[in-house]
């Protein structure tokens, strides 16, 4: 299933008319602008026979809902979110996953910038809690560039029950926290995993913190006492992409598959 959205920015539209011009309905470009970064979005356009429309300014903001559309916004069948019945399949084709779960990440940009790492770092899917936590907003796809379309988002009614199942299918659940025993770079994300991130401020909620299998910190030198969530999930996720590149030679260099 999919419902129309908006998709503003330059980078977003991009990424939407390479990846997936078939669900681009039209695209609306500031009649005022020339220049050759859109230029280059209408070529695109063209290309992929997706219907452009002049408009102003004024009208470009109700479109997107903000005055930070680069002269350019889609009208886009964005695809609904995945439900927890998606990860059979995710697990079925990524035998040694790396699986990314926000615990009630509420701030659009937050969200967007975390899946453009996940899209970077090589992460199978999100998996988010469906109640109090941010969804695919305009804003959230506009941060992510693209990766709002390429990694697997999904949204699950009780992220407990679901780090349950993950752990009884045989991957360990890490989550990142201030009070963790452990630094993030003592523990092993070389199999499957799933790592785990707190919200903006209050971090990971109980339940889910007694559901990892590892509580991890990211050391802190200098004065300030924690890190974006954005940020943090940035660090945890190329530690995790560097164990597993290091392995993987090890395993290649050993003659093993």
């Amino acid at each position: 299933m999919s419902r129309e959205s908006r998709v503003f920015g330059l980078h977003a539209v991009t990424a939407a008319l390479r990846n997936d011009p078939e669900n681009v309905t039209r695209l609306l470009v500031d009649r005022g602008r020339h220049d050759r970064r859109l230029k280059e979005v209408l070529e695109l356009a063209r290309e992929h026979g997706v219907r452009v429309e002049q408009v102003d300014a004024r009208q470009l903001e109700r479109e997107a809902g903000s005055d930070r559309h680069q002269g350019v916004v889609a009208r886009y069948q964005a695809p609904e979110a995945l439900g927890e019945e998606a990860l059979d399949d995710i697990l079925a084709t990524h035998p040694q996953p790396l699986l990314l779960v926000l615990d009630s990440v509420t701030d659009p940009h937050n969200l967007g910038a975390c899946l453009r790492t996940a899209d970077a770092a090589g992460v199978a899917a999100v998996i988010v809690p469906r109640d109090k936590a941010v969804g695919l907003t305009p804003t959230v796809r506009k941060v992510a560039c693209g990766a709002a379309e390429s990694v697997p988002f999904i949204q699950v009614t009780n992220l407990a029950r679901t780090l349950d199942s993950l752990k009884q299918q045989g991957l360990w659940v890490i989550g990142a926290a201030g009070e963790g025993a452990a630094e993030l770079y003592d523990v092993d994300f070389t199999g499957g995993c799933v790592l785990v991130m707190g919200a903006e401020g209050s971090g990971m909620r109980r339940l889910t913190r007694e559901h990892c299998d590892h509580l991890v910190r990211i050391p802190m030198r200098g004065q300030v006492e924690s890190l974006n969530v954005s940020v943090a999930t940035g660090i945890c996720l190329y530690e995790a992409l560097r164990q597993r590149g290091v392995a993987s030679s090890r395993s290649q260099a050993a003659g093993q598959p």
